[in-house]
């Protein structure tokens, strides 16, 4: 198995959770297609699996800026995340003490594992160690180190942007050469210094201390499209192939391993990148960010991720990065936080209903028996955002038994007396779910 010292436990827990045979679980496991980020320094985490055949997971992202340095807004982020149902929590800080402001909000983002992106804090600190971008190879590496000590569970690793990719990317005739702020980080010291990634010349240390740590490898997409005109092009291709490649040798060494993807495309090209992606790595999870399907949402760029990130669910995506309405625009605050983790917990849901079937579309029809029966309070408690919703049914009153857009025309009310003793006793829910979609 690749997981190191995983404990039985922990399979059972997840196999229970999400209604997936055990044996199937630990053979996904045992083949790299589902990877389970825990630290094995961390022992007071949620665990959760993430790959193929199970429930699509969603991330939030949160951190400090260079020009917003908040840590208590950051915490509040986290909490929101929390409570509102995040997977998994990534720190994207580039502000402040970033070895603090990290271990703070691990601590914040309790029970949910926990990313980073090492090569923001190497990049930083780096240049003013060395005076510029003449840091040494292996400071990359001792970063990684240092998030894994503090008990990270996964990390984006820029490992398959390779000195050649890096010269054609910026001679490209791309809108947007590179869009990727660890990508850029990455390319520039190759450029600079005339050398090869530093992750691939230190990429077997890499696999010792990831296995060492028990903790996952998220190779990231430093050639991801910046928008829909850049996407599918030889550089963003290129890239996957050489991410698919370390996929399989960190698997082959026994370290889990998601590759990371775009970015920006238009709906129709989604399904064909996800397929793309698993024919190449063999199945590996996949993790997108959106991918948004339009360039023009700026300020709605969360509707966009989450109409990319539901055909991404459906074909096999099976973790999505969220983005919030703030996304292009500025940091993001608690508020668009919270819109951005909805938006995109609805499109994993609105996939998953595709992907997985009746074994998650149970709440669905809990919902629709409540609506039907006019039943608010149970409408309300199995809603994705209750305050929300108790508060829009409030916002013209509620004195009348159905909704204020219908009113006293309500179907329900207008067909009560034939519905009446129809109850629920002619529904075998059984059936109404294998109806819905055969899963």
């Amino acid at each position: 198995m690749i997981i190191k010292n995983l404990d039985e436990q922990i399979v059972k827990s997840i196999s229970v959770e999400e209604g997936v045979d055990i044996e199937i679980l630990r053979r996904g496991i045992s083949n790299g297609r589902i990877v389970i980020p825990m630290n094995a320094r961390r022992s007071y985490i949620k665990p959760i699996a993430i790959g193929e055949g199970l429930r699509t997971k969603v991330n939030v992202n949160i951190g400090t800026s260079g020009n917003v340095i908040d840590v208590n807004m950051e915490i509040e982020k986290a909490r929101i995340a929390v409570t509102y149902g995040s997977d998994t929590i990534m720190d994207l800080s580039t502000g402040g003490n970033i070895d603090e402001v990290r271990r703070i909000l691990i601590e914040a983002s309790k029970p949910l594992p926990f990313g980073t992106v090492p090569i923001y804090q190497a990049w930083i600190e780096g240049v003013k160690k060395y005076g510029g971008v003449g840091m040494p190879s292996d400071w990359f590496i001792s970063v990684v180190e240092r998030h894994l000590r503090d008990g990270v569970d996964f990390t984006t690793i820029h490992a398959g942007i390779t000195k050649e990719l890096a010269e054609k990317a910026v001679r490209s005739n791309r809108i947007m050469p590179i869009v990727s702020r660890g990508g850029s980080m990455v390319a520039i010291w190759m450029l600079e210094n005339n050398k090869e990634n530093p992750y691939l010349q230190h990429w077997d240390y890499l696999i010792e201390l990831f296995k060492e740590y028990g903790t996952v490898i998220s190779l990231g997409d430093a050639l991801r499209p910046g928008t829909i005109a850049d996407a599918h092009d030889i550089l963003q291709i290129e890239e996957l192939i050489n991410n698919a490649r370390l996929a399989r040798d960190a698997i082959s060494k026994g370290v889990q391993v998601m590759i990371e993807g775009p970015g920006h495309m238009t709906m129709d090209r989604i399904a064909t990148d996800i397929k793309l992606m698993k024919s190449l790595s063999g199945g590996i999870p996949y993790y997108v960010l959106g991918p948004l399907v339009t360039d023009i949402a700026t300020g709605y760029d969360h509707i966009a991720a989450a109409i990319g990130a539901a055909i991404a669910a459906a074909v096999g995506a099976d973790i999505i990065c969220y983005l919030t309405p703030s996304e292009h625009l500025s940091l993001p605050n608690t508020e668009q936080v919270k819109e951005g983790l909805i938006a995109a917990k609805i499109a994993a849901h609105a996939g998953d209903l595709i992907k997985l079937g009746g074994r998650v579309a149970r709440r669905d029809i809990d919902i629709s028996l409540a609506r039907a029966r006019l039943d608010w309070d149970t409408q309300i408690a199995l809603s994705i955002d209750r305050e929300r919703a108790k508060n829009i049914r409030k916002q013209f009153g509620n004195a009348i038994k159905s909704c204020s857009m219908c009113g006293q025309y309500c179907v329900f009310l207008l067909l009560e007396k034939y519905l009446a003793n129809r109850g629920s006793t002619t529904l075998n829910l059984d059936e109404v779910l294998a109806r819905i979609i055969k899963g």
